[in-house]
Parts: structure tokens; sequence; C-alpha cells
């Protein structure tokens, strides 16, 4: 449920508003936005009146939300996000190219790819350490010496990096990157994305590989349910059961 404020609305009755809501076990979520204040309500609205709600002299009206996702939802965010990946910005008009190997292989050819990226007006520097293979014989990655590599780079050249988690175990050596990526094959990789979502960190979250609008948004809605609001969507297109 969004409730929307009018603009004059009194700070001390929205506190009052919101401890009433608070007792009877509603999550509260306040979005200041550039046009609109509202209070997101996260929990089962079902037992609350909107027209009692909405008969209130500070509030414009009430809006309840049909879709599972809530936090991830454009009724939650009246205004552009805006997320800001060490220092370049993406969303509300900015707009952000990131580019780089598919996989660290060499120091020398990260090096020389992060060089000829920002010489082509790459703004971050993408680059898998971690890579998730179809078959068990290919190259999996360099692992942390990859990530080291990919932070020379950005010494190097000023450019954030972002670079693939695929487990929990692995954000131990995500301290350096500026963003972390959600592969496609790991966008339903719940316990990953609520781990992730207690980070501070921006997160690129791939579409999976047959995943639905509605399914990929509610992964995005298991990063921001655990606090982390700094979600890119990254549409790659989906399969289907052709083969041809």
């Amino acid at each position: 449920m969004i409730i929307t404020l009018k603009q004059n609305a009194a700070a001390e009755e929205v506190s009052r508003l919101r401890g009433e809501l608070e007792a009877q076990g509603f999550v509260i979520h306040p979005v200041e936005g550039t046009r609109y204040n509202i209070l997101g309500l996260i929990g089962d609205t079902a037992s609350l009146d909107a027209r009692q709600i909405e008969s209130l002299d500070f509030v414009d009206k009430v809006t309840r939300i049909q879709e599972p996702y809530k936090k991830a939802n454009r009724k939650f965010h009246p205004d552009d996000s805006i997320i800001n990946v060490g220092g370049v910005l993406i969303g509300g008009g900015h707009f952000a190219v990131m580019a780089g190997p598919c996989s660290v292989e060499t120091p020398e050819q990260v090096l020389a790819t992060a060089k000829a990226c920002k010489e082509a007006g790459a703004t971050i520097l993408r680059g898998g350490a971690f890579k998730p293979r179809t078959s068990p014989y290919s190259f999996q990655g360099m692992g942390p010496e990859g990530l080291e590599l990919l932070e020379l780079a950005k010494k190097e050249t000023g450019l954030p990096i972002v670079s693939e988690v695929m487990d929990i175990s692995q954000l131990q050596y995500f301290d350096n990157v500026d963003m972390l990526q959600i592969g496609a094959r790991n966008m339903q990789n719940f316990t990953l994305l609520k781990e992730v979502g207690k980070l501070n960190k921006p997160v690129l979250l791939k579409r999976g590989l047959s995943a639905t609008y509605e399914e990929w948004l509610m992964a995005a809605e298991y990063i921001m349910s655990e606090g982390n609001e700094q979600v890119v969507l990254c549409e790659r297109g989906i399969r289907t059961f052709e083969t041809k």
C-alpha cells in the first residue's frame, strides 16, 4: 500500500500515523521525492481501511499495490532512481557504458583492454574473475587474483569496476569492487541475493535465461527487501525452447 501525503503535511501528524501503523505490525518505508512524499507499507494491508486513511487532512490518496514486488515497484519510487557507481551515475538521464574483458586472464590483457575502453568512451570497467561456464572443462576464471588485476587497472585508468560474484563465499574478495554483478544463472540464487542485499554496494542484476519480468523484479525485491536499493536491471534476452 502507498500513502501519498499532501505537500503541506505536518511532520507531527505524519509521525503519529506512522506510529499507529507500525504498532499494527507494518513496516514503513518513507520516500521523499521532488514532487511526492509517500509512505510505503509492507505487510498484510488487507485489513486496513484505505478510505479511513484517505480521509485524513494531510493524506492525498491511498493506492493498493497489486503486484507481489513492493520495493521494486515504480509506485514506491515516483522519481527516477540514480545509482552512484564509484562516482559514475546510472539512471535519471545519466548514460553509462560498461565494457571490458569477458574473463580476466593476464595483467597485460586487462590493462590494455581497460585503456582501450576508456579511450572509446566507457565509464565503467567490466571484467570477470569468477566465470560460470556451461562446460566444467572450460576456463573458470582467475578468482581473487583476477579481482586484484581489475583493481590495478582501476588505479591506472580511474574507471570503477564491476565483476560477477557467484557465491556468498566469494563476497569476502569484493571489498574493492565498485559494483557487484549477479549473473543470469544466479538471478534466483536467493541466498546470494539476500547476502548482497545486506551490503551497501550497487548491484547489476541480469535477467535469468528464461525468466519472466515478474520473476526478474522479484529477484530485485529480494535484494531491496534486505535494505540495499542500489539495483540496476540488466536485460540480456531470454531463451525459448526453440533449437534453431
